[in-house]
């Protein structure tokens, strides 16, 4: 009965991470319709990648005991491609300075994924001592990854917008949060769980500030309305005004 309703839990929590893993994709259109990363930060993409890479690799056989973490692989390995296609994305439509940044962040996620996996496979030789390795770099990783929306929500409070920091992402982070502490705590995998106990009430911050402060992009988005409408009218007098002229010339 218990590894049953693990496995349940695992399954739905698999489905939460995915429409989490999505729940970007709109952001990314809008930088690619408008060719510029605006406001938009690539930290959190860059730390959801190094979790994607250190939970994938938790879960593999060869740090878990054979494939009791089975669904914690199957959501972090189709999160590595999306993650990765983010990053390039934002790197491709960013300023220099950007790029520079982004390089300077991804490469020691890169170099770290790398050290833990050779560490893991060559230095420690049994599942237990694997697990406390990965695990505990996991951990911290998560706890990086699901802190990194704090730099979304100083700015909310300080625009009192909610323009760059979405709904949808907020929303599933907070599902996905509950579901992966459910599935560590049945598991007794603090490593799994852990991370979540923080995550949960940090992605509940998001919405309550969401809900605080959705009236601020909807009246920012009335305010662009009511310029674009003035300059349309502006528009509109100036070219009255020189068909006028040529008339009476």
């Amino acid at each position: 009965m218990g590894d049953t309703l693990r496995v349940t839990v695992g399954i739905m929590a698999n489905a939460a991470s995915l429409l989490l893993y999505a729940a970007p994709i709109p952001t990314f259109k809008r930088m690619i319709r408008k060719r510029s990363t605006e406001e938009f930060s690539c930290v959190p993409y860059i730390l959801a990648l190094m979790n994607c890479l250190l939970y994938t690799w938790y879960g593999l056989p060869i740090v878990s005991q054979g494939w009791e973490n089975f669904p914690v692989i199957t959501i972090n390995g189709l999160g590595i491609p999306l993650e990765t296609s983010f990053i390039f994305i934002y790197i491709w439509f960013s300023v220099p300075e950007q790029k520079k940044f982004v390089s300077l962040v991804a490469l020691p996620v890169l170099v770290l994924f790398t050290v833990t996996a050779f560490v893991s496979s060559f230095v420690f030789h049994d599942h237990h001592h694997r697990k406390v390795f990965v695990g505990s770099i996991g951990l911290v990783a998560s706890i990086s990854m699901y802190s990194s929306p704090l730099v979304a929500v100083k700015q909310v409070i300080k625009t009192k917008s909610v323009e760059f920091m979405p709904f949808y992402l907020s929303f599933f982070s907070f599902i996905a949060s509950c579901l992966w502490m459910a599935y560590g705590l049945l598991g007794r995998d603090l490593f799994l769980a852990t991370p979540n106990l923080l995550g949960s009430p940090i992605a509940l911050l998001q919405l309550v500030l969401y809900c605080m402060y959705r009236k601020g992009k909807e009246a920012h988005t009335e305010t662009n309305k009511v310029d674009l409408e003035k300059d349309g009218a502006k528009f509109a007098t100036q070219l009255q005004e020189v068909h006028e002229k040529k008339l009476e010339n």
